[in-house]
């Protein structure tokens, strides 16, 4: 622009020149002079509108790649956020399982974590077991009609919660109903509290230290401490059910307990709180307490604990289970030992009215382990102060009772992960007499389709009962299945 300005100077002055001119020749000269002056003068023009029009465009085009670069970055930028939160923030899925024929596992229940407050959570999901049963009742008296009963009901009903406050502590519940549908009272609407308690994790930042309050289960038993989405069995042995009711409320009545571990190598458990009311415990024929109008007197606490080792070295278990997949190695042993050391006063039946003063023990004995797709289990429990009948007059006549069970699995993932499994259990529910036994022989299959997550099953039953306890042999065929999120 500025050759442009200094040109139109030059005509003019040429111009003004020309016009003092005096010769002919001269003005011809400065004409041509001018003309040239003036081509040159548009072609400047010219190229100036081209180059202005140039980087215009250039300007245009810059501006618009980075615009879409921008944009591809914030897109980028946003999908990875959203990646990023739906990683850290909502989890579902257990990485760690294998890829079952539905795909990968699910954790037991859906975990949400603030974007906040990374160090709280929430966590929620359901849980449901339905069963198909065939069960025929043989009784060895030939006065007594046998029976044979079809039925469909849910085994286990859950809605479970819980939630995280910062690092160390957390609670933990759930809502239950039980065997929906189930037999002849076929009971719907019957919802109640399982477990209801805070947990105190690592408050002095060492796994030796932990604390639960409230109703959280006590280890009166393995298979009866492991959670019931994760065993091989959805109807435990009979003896460890026994068990459950002997010192506290189904093994969870509101209780004080400290638990911890070395290294995965020592665990233990000790607790005291409730115990369990006379009422829920069956006597030796089998009948429950509750069927008789128990007026207690004097109830102490429960107490006790258990130890649980694993001593060779990469077999430790990190998570209490009964269904491996085939995955892993683990061996432990463990022992525990429960009192109430008190539970005094009397129950009636009918015109007949009964004094009791029990001080119950437990010993219970495990032992598991598996080694790929090889699960084995065994455990031993011995009962003191059973009641030997409660429809009698005067003082209830109490004794011993022992048993034990063993059960294991063969997991095939070749196969689909189809497992095939047993449990023979043998009970001896009054020890001082003859004929109180119990006997329980189980076969079944079952299928993990996504794993826990998805499971469908088939179990044959035989359970033989001894002339005090029942004096027949039931045949059981089920078919099962589960299902959580």
């Amino acid at each position: 622009m500025k050759k442009i300005v200094l040109s139109a100077v030059t005509i003019a002055t040429l111009t003004m020149s020309g016009l003092q001119a005096d010769s002919t020749s001269d003005i011809a000269e400065m004409k041509a002079m001018m003309k040239q002056m003036s081509q040159r003068l548009a072609k400047l023009e010219t190229e100036n509108k081209h180059l202005k029009a140039s980087k215009k465009t250039e300007h245009k085009k810059a501006k618009s790649k980075k615009y879409v670069s921008a944009k591809k970055k914030k897109s980028i930028s946003l999908a990875e956020s959203v990646e990023k939160t739906s990683q850290q923030h909502i989890t579902i899925i257990d990485q760690k399982s294998p890829d079952f024929l539905l795909g990968k596992q699910t954790h037991i229940n859906m975990k949400f974590v603030p974007e906040d407050a990374s160090n709280m959570w929430f966590k929620a999901g359901v849980r449901i077991q339905g069963t198909l049963e065939s069960l025929s009742k043989n009784y060895n008296d030939p006065t007594k009609v046998d029976t044979k009963i079809a039925d469909a009901y849910l085994r286990r009903v859950r809605l479970e919660v819980a939630a995280g406050f910062g690092e160390n502590a957390s609670f933990v519940m759930d809502i239950r109903n039980d065997k929906s549908n189930y037999g002849i009272e076929n009971a719907e609407g019957t919802f109640n509290v399982g477990d209801a308690y805070l947990k105190i994790k690592k408050p002095f930042g060492d796994s030796l230290v932990n604390f639960k309050l409230y109703r959280a289960k006590i280890d009166i038993s393995r298979t009866e401490t492991v959670k019931s989405a994760r065993v091989i069995n959805y109807d435990r042995p009979y003896v460890a059910d026994y068990a459950a009711q002997f010192i506290s409320f189904n093994r969870r009545g509101a209780n004080v307990q400290m638990y911890g571990n070395w290294n995965k190598k020592i665990h233990y458990q000790i607790a005291a709180g409730s115990a369990s009311s006379p009422d829920k415990a069956l006597d030796a024929a089998g009948v429950k307490g509750s069927k008789a109008n128990v007026d207690l007197e004097k109830q102490s606490y429960f107490y006790g604990g258990k130890v649980v080792l694993s001593p060779f070295d990469g077999w430790e278990e990190t998570l209490k289970t009964e269904t491996y997949f085939g995955v892993g190695k683990h061996f432990s042993v463990g022992a525990g030992y429960w009192v109430v050391p008190e539970l005094k006063g009397n129950a009636e039946v009918g015109s007949n009215v009964s004094n009791f003063d029990l001080n119950r023990k437990l010993l219970n004995l495990e032992a598991s382990m598996h080694y790929g797709g090889l699960f084995l289990q065994g455990e031993y429990f011995k009962f003191d102060d059973v009641v030997k009948k409660w429809d009698i007059s005067g003082d209830v006549e109490t004794g011993k009772s022992d048993g034990w069970y063993v059960t294991g699995e063969y997991v095939f993932p070749e196969f689909n992960y189809i497992a095939p499994y047993f449990r023979y259990e043998s009970w001896d529910r009054f020890s001082d007499e003859e004929d109180y036994d119990v006997t329980s022989k189980t076969v079944g299959i079952n299928w993990y389709l996504r794993g826990n997550t998805t499971k469908v099953g088939f179990l044959y039953q035989k359970d033989e009962f001894g002339k005090n306890t029942g004096d027949r042999t039931d045949d059981i065929f089920r078919v099962t299945s589960q299902w959580f999120f």
